[in-house]
Order: C-alpha cells, then structure tokens, then sequence
C-alpha cells in the first residue's frame, strides 16, 4: 500500500490569526490541522463529511 504525503495548504482568505491548513490530496481522506501548532496532529475526515462541514460553514 502506497502511503499519500499530505500537501498542506491555507485558504487564501485566511488572515494570520486563527488559521487551519487542510491537505485533501489524498482520495480516502481530508486531513485539517492548526497551523500554529501542527505538532499537535491532525483531524482526518472522509471526504463526504468533509464536503458536510464545509456546507454546513458556509451556512453560518
């Protein structure tokens, strides 16, 4: 099995404070973490939630 490096990235939109960096380069799985604190780890969610919580964002 072939293991993906994850690519990570920022939103364009994202300011310097209160940022997250999403690698979704991966098909199985989106991988969001802290950039100020990666050492911490990551959330891994399968794509359909991912597209869910970015719905669900947009909303509010």
């Amino acid at each position: 099995m072939q293991t993906t490096t994850p690519h990570w990235r920022t939103s364009s939109y994202t300011g310097t404070e209160n940022c997250l960096e999403v690698a979704d380069n991966n098909p199985d799985k989106v991988m969001i973490r802290d950039t100020k604190a990666p050492e911490h780890g990551y959330l891994s969610l399968q794509p359909p939630a991912w597209t869910a919580l970015l719905e669900h964002v947009r909303k509010i």
